[in-house]
Formats: structure tokens, C-alpha cells, sequence
């Protein structure tokens, strides 16, 4: 299924800017506690630019400072954006525990695509956003994405450039 169907309408600008701009709390699902995992490094910088992270995973207590949950549906606060770093063929089951906490939007990152966990969430209500890093729209969106690919707050179109 992973090719299978238009994943255009997932990756809309103004549903990843609104997502972005007015969520406060992100549960990661499938968090790492491994700090050369991806999930690890989108969950420290999410952390550092003021979300609150709620790790989602059953094998660990504590991760980034954070009690750790074994699902969802056990996290005792209100979650703005799950974000799924797990199978594709997970999806459907956590999109449908993102719709009964009453999540606004999942996220799926790079390669988690899965029409029927979309389709669970869309007729939850929720807005969903797959095959994106959240970590890369943010940058994007929030102007912390150099051209280079970090923000080095300097003007570099000055002769010599980066010193």
C-alpha cells in the first residue's frame, strides 16, 4: 500500500503550518531512547523549541527527562500531535487511539504511509500529515532552515561570507 495512493493531499502547507503553530503537546510514538536514532534526535529538538514531548513506547520508563507511556491511550494529558515513528503496518491501530484521545493531528514520519490508518484518522476528525519529518517542516516554517541546512544567524551574502 505504500505507494499505492496520492499522498499529496497529506503534506498540504497550511495543515503543517497550523499543526505546527497551535500544538503545545506532542506525543512520539515509537520514541527511542537511543540517542543516534532519529526519533531521539526529533524529540530533543521538538523539546527545544518549547513542545512538551510525551514518549510513547513500552519498553523504556524515561526518555528525554519524560515518563515514558506504553500507549496512547495511557497518557494523562491532552495531546495536540502524535507523531508515529513505527511500521507502516502499525498505523491503523494508532491512528485509531489518536482519534479516541482526541488528538488534533497525526503525523507520520518518512516512509510511514498507510491509507487505511489515514483514513481512521480523517474519520475521527483528525488531521493527518504523512511522509514528513516534523522536525524538517518545522525548520522550514518557523525560519530555522538555512540554506545550508541549520540557521547559522549570520548574513552570508556579505563578502567572505562565513567566517
Amino acid at each position: 500500500m505504500s505507494g499505492a495512493f496520492d499522498l499529496t493531499r497529506y503534506q498540504d502547507p497550511l495543515t503543517i503550518q497550523r499543526a505546527l503553530n497551535h500544538a503545545k503537546t506532542i506525543a512520539i510514538v515509537g520514541l527511542s531512547k537511543n540517542e543516534l536514532r532519529a526519533s531521539y534526535f526529533v524529540g530533543y529538538y521538538l523539546k527545544r523549541h518549547g513542545y512538551r514531548v510525551i514518549p510513547v513506547n513500552p519498553r523504556e520508563g524515561e526518555i528525554l527527562g519524560q515518563q515514558c507511556f506504553k500507549r496512547l491511550v495511557n497518557v494523562p494529558v491532552p495531546v495536540d500531535i502524535v507523531n508515529v515513528f513505527r511500521a507502516p503496518d502499525a498505523l491503523p491501530a494508532i491512528a485509531a487511539e489518536t482519534v479516541k484521545i482526541g488528538a488534533g493531528t497525526l503525523w507520520c514520519q518518512f516512509s510511514v504511509i498507510n491509507e487505511e490508518g489515514a483514513r481512521i484518522a480523517e474519520a475521527g476528525g483528525v488531521s493527518v500529515v504523512m511522509d514528513r519529518c516534523i522536525k524538517v517542516e518545522h525548520a522550514r516554517y518557523v525560519g530555522r532552515m538555512h540554506w545550508l541546512g541549520f540557521n547559522a544567524q549570520r548574513i552570508t551574502s556579505v563578502r567572505g561570507g562565513l567566517q
